[in-house]
């Protein structure tokens, strides 16, 4: 952004421009010390506990260029879109958890790492009472000096512009908008609070569009698994209707999905809040869980059908089996409880890995990738739907697009039931016990074939979900721990 057009008076706002590489870097300087402070605050960023040591411009578009009025409280708020490269030093904790944790091994170390993040700037003389908590700072010098800086995603005036750029596809500077059918105009916006790595807006009820705020090069799942449904005819996944895009300015030709508009499921709930009411009025789960299992199923069945499989061999399989016994040696290094059942556990990884030496192949597939309660919609009507295909955010984007045995999305759905059953006084393993048998019989109602009927691999996929389980909680919440202890000696005796 140059100094002029940070002065502009009364000009209409012009289309959306991006921003020179030296004007950019000059408007990052002006943001850093607001960023500085207000980035570790967000619930999406993943560097929390990480000092920052700098910011690097990817791209900066003026979506809407900032147009001061010459009357009081009429002036044109500007929207700033954002990619910017967070330097920071030290080593990246593991996000705040969904219900149920995902199975991850924390990132590694790095002496100076840098994630790129999404982030929609509003740009104001002042704030209206209405959008305090939507402030970022006031820049003190730059080209945006003087002016209010705030999250722009909060401003319904900015949350329509963003809309009517996702209804007229097409180029706006280093970003492009694509649909896949008609968005109507003027639906009032309202932004959700529940996300952790993530951002949405719900627009009059109708859709839902997700902001992703941490970005990298490669199809995005939560873009590219839910067209390929749709291309099936799989209902339980909501189309896409929009998204948009930017090219990689590294030149890796790779795109950089950024935001996915798709119909919101209106007066639907969760299964984890479902879960948890049940529980509250004492009602079983069963048929519920049964339908839940069904739908993953059938979501199962149209990816194997609209993307390639490949076959697990002997080798992989070592690889599999030898990733899961290194983790469970980390965590229980990490938390002492563990050890008493190391060499329970190990046997689980160990019954893998003579599955490999049997050279008996194992089917993978893209998988949703972090799937528990919290990932489940069920509508008024009783039916569920499947989302938030992103993985575990932690993961690196290629290693969440990598074919895996469906029955790590089984093994998560399972260590889910025992999250809700124990958050319930007394505890409920019994009710948990009967939702996980009632989901994989609706799994093998759809499938054909049975979780269980696979032991081995099932063991395998919830011993290492339960690791992981241990190790976020002794490092985030110490009061969860007994949840998956009590899953770790059950999972150790089992050999």
């Amino acid at each position: 952004m140059s100094k002029a057009a940070s002065t502009r008076s009364t000009r209409r706002p012009t289309a959306p421009a991006a921003v020179p590489a030296a004007d950019a870097a000059e408007l990052i300087r002006s943001l850093a010390p607001l960023l500085h402070d207000w980035l570790p605050r967000q619930r999406w960023f993943a560097g929390k506990g990480r000092r920052i040591t700098g910011f690097v411009p990817v791209t900066v578009t003026e979506l809407q260029p900032y147009e001061r009025a010459e009357q009081a409280d009429s002036d044109v708020p500007g929207l700033l879109h954002l990619l910017v490269r967070v330097e920071q030093q030290g080593t990246t904790r593991p996000p705040a958890p969904s219900p149920a944790p995902a199975a991850s091994s924390p990132a590694s170390a790095s002496p100076l790492a840098g994630d790129c993040y999404q982030l929609l700037l509003g740009v104001r003389d002042s704030l209206p009472p209405r959008l305090a908590p939507a402030l970022i700072g006031h820049a003190a010098h730059g080209p945006l000096a003087g002016r209010t800086v705030y999250e722009g995603l909060h401003d319904p005036r900015l949350a329509d512009l963003l809309l009517e750029r996702l209804r007229t596809p097409g180029a706006r500077g280093p970003l492009r908008f694509d649909r896949a059918g008609a968005v109507p105009a003027g639906l009032p916006s309202r932004l959700l609070g529940v996300e952790q790595s993530n951002s949405s807006l719900v627009y009059g009820d109708a859709y839902i569009l997700k902001i992703l705020r941490r970005v990298f090069p490669g199809p995005h799942p939560d873009l590219e698994l839910p067209l390929a449904l749709a291309t099936e005819g799989c209902d339980r996944v909501p189309a896409p209707v929009a998204w948009f895009e930017a090219s990689d300015p590294s030149g890796s030709g790779e795109p950089l999905t950024l935001g996915v508009l798709q119909p919101y499921l209106r007066g639907s709930q969760d299964g984890w809040q479902l879960a948890l009411a049940a529980l509250a009025e004492g009602r079983e789960f069963t048929s519920e869980a049964h339908a839940l299992g069904r739908a993953t199923a059938e979501v199962h069945l149209a990816l194997a059908t609209a993307l390639p499989t490949v076959t697990l061999g002997r080798s992989q399989q070592h690889l599999l089996a030898g990733a899961m016994t290194e983790r469970l040696d980390a965590a229980a290094q990490a938390v002492p409880a563990l050890l008493p059942y190391v060499t329970g556990l190990r046997n689980a990884f160990d019954a893998l890995a003579e599955l490999g030496e049997a050279a008996r192949g194992r089917p993978a597939q893209r998988v949703h990738g972090d799937l528990h309660l919290g990932q489940a919609l069920r509508t008024p009507d009783g039916r569920w739907s499947i989302i938030d295909f992103e993985g575990e955010p932690a993961r690196p984007l290629a290693e969440r697009r990598r074919p895996q045995p469906p029955v790590r999305d089984v093994a998560g759905m399972l260590r889910s039931f025992d999250y809700a059953a124990r958050s319930h006084e007394p505890w409920r393993a019994d009710w948990a016990a009967r939702c996980r048998s009632a989901f994989c019989e609706g799994y093998a109602s759809a499938a054909g074939t049975d979780p269980r009927a696979e032991p081995e691999l099932l063991r395998a996929y919830e011993t290492d979900k339960a690791v992981y389980e241990v190790l976020y909680e002794a490092r985030h919440r110490p009061d969860w721990l007994p949840v998956p202890m009590a899953a770790i000696e059950r999972l150790a005796g089992d050999g």
